[in-house]
């Protein structure tokens, strides 16, 4: 059965029901042991896990201070449903097979899109990279007693399990690496996949999760215009949209036929949306909304590139619009993110819940603009059907 408990987790509450800890002494037991080896536990989220797991009931605040006084930190420990859902949790982790997906398998998916020489050098990468790994496994092997006779055996069985998965993936890499040196030949072709932002970055553009999540979204540069009024009356709005398009258009034909770069798929539309009165969202006042209507643009393609296509669109379409189009580059880092699935006008509860419940539960407060991306075709789907990413950047209280 499954318990819903990631493996980030399930490894916090397993290290809180062999006794209580401080997020400190959880940082100090993850490096110690090489769990970030096979968890992804960054000391920042540490206590956004410790927050989900005490709102489950699996573990509550205990009295507590770092021996030797000082500050006092707030010690965590499992509660009696912790205890037996860590149980049952385990107990299903080691009997059950799970799918695993290693981002490299995605990069060989991908392959036909890299260079020979580039691909080659990316295994040789790997294959350091792989070594330095295994060291350091090795040394906190040692240095956590695990191959003594006093270390406790589950600890000894991790570095084991660790090492063996290291090892085994360097045998591949240097059986695939010898398979490529033997069928590499001359003026051999590659056919190059169109970059798509919707594929290559699925956690920010196509999200499962329909209730709010906290993700770290990287740094993306976009074409955009700026404006004010109803996106659904005003002029300005469509304007904006059409003047878009017609540069999105005019950068992905000259990027697929230039040396540099190569084709892309234009990314859906998108938007951030502010007011100097926030309430006005809830109101739904449109007239007074500002926005900026956004869309993608791949890393490669360089603020010349996107002039040049503002010039040829300009003279081509006609669109005075076009001549407001400018490059920007987006930093929203730590968010507040989730998939709505229905009509532009039903987000109102969603927000409620953002700005009122999720945000003061996590700890969180604002720190950006709203910030949507349409996936779907409001012309030609349902309005109970469209599919929009709401993101709101935010920021750690205290």
């Amino acid at each position: 059965m499954d318990s819903g408990l990631t493996a980030a987790e399930l490894t916090l509450l397993g290290m809180l029901v062999e006794q209580p800890r401080h997020g400190y002494e959880l940082e100090k037991v993850i490096a110690e042991r090489g769990m970030r080896e096979w968890t992804e536990i960054g000391f920042s989220s540490i206590y956004y896990l410790l927050t989900k797991l005490r709102r489950r009931g699996l573990i509550d605040q205990a009295a507590g201070s770092p021996p030797g006084g000082g500050k006092a930190r707030q010690v965590y420990a499992a509660t009696d449903a912790g205890r037996a859902a860590c149980a049952a949790a385990a107990v299903e982790a080691i009997a059950v097979p799970h799918p695993l997906f290693p981002r490299v398998l995605v990069g060989l998916a991908n392959q036909p899109a890299i260079e020979p020489e580039d691909l080659l050098a990316a295994l040789d990468r790997r294959a350091r990279a792989l070594a330095e790994r295994v060291e350091e496994v090795r040394r906190a092997a040692s240095a956590a007693g695990a191959s003594g006779a006093g270390a406790p055996g589950f600890v000894s069985a991790i570095f084991d399990y660790s090492m063996g998965q290291l090892e085994a993936e360097q045998a591949w890499l240097a059986r695939y690496r010898a398979s490529l040196d033997e069928a590499r030949r001359p003026g051999r072709s590659t056919t190059v996949a169109p970059y798509d932002v919707k594929r290559e970055q699925k956690e920010f553009y196509a999200p499962k999760n329909t209730a709010w999540n906290v993700v770290d979204v990287p740094e993306q540069q976009y074409i955009g215009i700026d404006g004010t009024g109803d996106p659904n009356t005003a002029p300005a709005y469509a304007a904006a949209v059409e003047a878009l398009y017609a540069v999105a258009y005019t950068v992905k034909f000259a990027s697929k036929g230039g040396a540099d770069g190569g084709d892309f798929v234009v990314g859906p539309l998108e938007a951030l949306w502010w007011s100097e009165r926030p309430e006005v969202f809830t109101t739904r006042e449109k007239d007074s909304w500002n926005w900026t209507a956004l869309i993608s643009m791949p890393a490669w393609i360089t603020e010349e590139t996107i002039e040049e296509a503002k010039r040829t669109a300009l003279a081509k379409k006609k669109l005075p619009a076009v001549a407001e189009v400018r490059r920007l580059t987006l930093k929203e880092g730590l968010s507040a993110q989730v998939l709505h699935i229905g009509s532009y006008e039903d987000e109102t509860p969603l927000m409620e819940e953002l700005h009122q419940v999720f945000l003061e539960a996590e700890g969180l407060r604002p720190s950006g603009h709203h910030h949507e991306i349409y996936l779907g075709d409001p012309r030609r789907t349902a309005p109970e059907k469209l599919r929009t990413v709401v993101r709101q950047p935010v920021e750690r209280v205290g």
